[in-house]
């Protein structure tokens, strides 16, 4: 079963299939949980959502019309009970803060360089700010498209093009910064 598409899955699990179900959460879990943190929510926080999304995904599976990806759909369920857990907690910020990694990247070797660095990189990632971490997430880690995006985050395409176009700088000004 484990060859299965997940639209197949979908299918199965609208028609209470237990078994679809457990292959689709293990699927997905780490992956939800690792967008989720990226999100800004606490390890607890998003698992307490993962699990909400998961219930939401075998109350309406039968929903799933296949006009998205089961990816982006199943993305779109988790950012939206992510927000709606945070909203009713009253934690949700505003306020956007900017990175302090905003000098100058030095030469195209020095950034090359850095890139290599993994903890360099998570360091850089971490300090950007959430919809940034999202949008090179969603893109670059679960290789969604800039459409399948726009639709997860409920935002234009053009957001999220200019989301990936400031990520992007941040990343490469917090690289070129030397420790």
């Amino acid at each position: 079963m484990s060859d299965l598409s997940d639209a197949d899955l979908l299918s199965r699990i609208s028609k209470g299939d237990t078994a679809a179900m457990r292959l689709f959460y293990d699927r997905y879990h780490a992956r939800l949980h690792g967008f989720l943190r990226g999100r800004g929510a606490a390890p607890d926080e998003a698992d307490d959502a993962i699990h909400d999304t998961m219930l939401a995904v075998w109350k309406t599976a039968d929903r799933f019309e296949g006009a998205s990806s089961a990816r982006s759909w199943l993305f779109s369920i988790a950012r939206n009970r992510f927000v709606d857990r945070t909203r009713k907690t009253a934690r949700l910020s505003f306020v956007d803060e900017v990175p302090d990694c905003m000098d100058e990247a030095s030469t195209p070797e020095e950034v090359t360089m850095a890139a290599s660095d993994a903890d360099r990189v998570r360091r850089c990632l971490e300090n950007l700010k959430p919809d940034h971490r999202t949008v090179l997430r969603l893109l670059f880690y679960e290789d969604l498209s800039i459409a399948d995006v726009s639709e997860i985050e409920g935002v234009p395409e053009g957001t999220v093009k200019s989301r990936i176009f400031h990520a992007k700088r941040l990343m490469m000004n917090c690289l070129g910064k030397r420790d």
